[in-house]
């Protein structure tokens, strides 16, 4: 199978539509579209060092979440960071294929994961006026506290930390990885007791604890992270590929 090939095939499971009115996602960066798949590194960030490992493990392909490229090319340098980016892959031989709010919200991605990883039944979709079924609700077995909640959800992630706002027992909850304060109204409406995303800014998560809404931020990174090992699965099946995993998080908690 070629990269373009896999690019249809991918963008038939999640397609364009999906995305939202802002995002620049797709196939990104594409040197020889009838190149053959065999090797692909997944990776949420379409980084300078995620391209490098690409091109040192000899993959055809860097296939990640975030988009390589999001506010436009306005000029090719390798002094800029876009046209290092893309210096980088065209030097290296590397595709780069991203999929991005599609992949939150279609079947089978980041929210979907990201449930699966946590151990939550899904009960429905949820969302704002432009994507309303990109996040999920889910239900726990038992009403349980939210510290030993969030404690369960930062273990389930291997995250360093979650943070916590609020003090409602958690039984029905809303999931939006990565970047979820906008969909906090649209979490309450569904019925949701409590919001698990990555982050949220400080004073929208506690006006959302005195308004009755447990916050849980449990890192933009560890809550879309579980989709990578669900892309590896679906390129093996597609294509037979041989899967290469990057960690492409260079966010670090320091304690001392």
């Amino acid at each position: 199978m070629t990269i373009l090939e896999l690019y249809k095939e991918l963008d038939a499971r999640w397609p364009r539509t999906l995305s939202c009115s802002w995002d620049n996602d797709g196939l990104m960066f594409c040197p020889d579209p009838e190149r053959e798949v065999k090797r692909v590194i997944l990776a949420l960030d379409a980084t300078r060092a995620s391209i490098a490992a690409a091109a040192d493990a000899n993959c055809d392909l860097l296939l990640t979440h975030h988009p390589m490229l999001f506010r436009g090319v306005k000029s090719l340098s390798p002094l800029d960071l876009s046209g290092s980016r893309i210096f980088d892959a065209w030097n290296g031989g590397v595709s780069v294929i991203s999929l991005h709010t599609r992949l939150d919200t279609g079947d089978g991605g980041v929210n979907d994961a990201l449930a699966e990883a946590l151990g939550l039944h899904i009960l429905g979709k949820f969302g704002d006026e432009e994507t309303p079924e990109l996040g999920r609700i889910v239900e726990t077995e038992a009403p349980a506290e939210p510290v030993d909640f969030a404690s369960r959800v930062r273990k389930a992630l291997g995250c360093p930390v979650v943070q916590l706002s609020g003090d409602r027992p958690v039984r029905r909850v809303a999931l939006v990885g990565g970047d979820g304060k906008d969909f906090i109204r649209a979490a309450a409406a569904a019925g949701a007791d409590t919001l698990i995303t990555g982050a949220a800014s400080y004073n929208t998560a506690l006006d959302a604890a005195e308004d009755g809404l447990n916050i849980i931020e449990a890192g933009h990174y560890y809550t879309e992270a579980p989709v990578l090992a669900k892309l590896a699965e679906l390129c093996r099946a597609l294509c037979g590929a041989e899967c290469v995993m990057y960690d492409s998080n260079l966010t670090r908690t320091v304690t001392e």
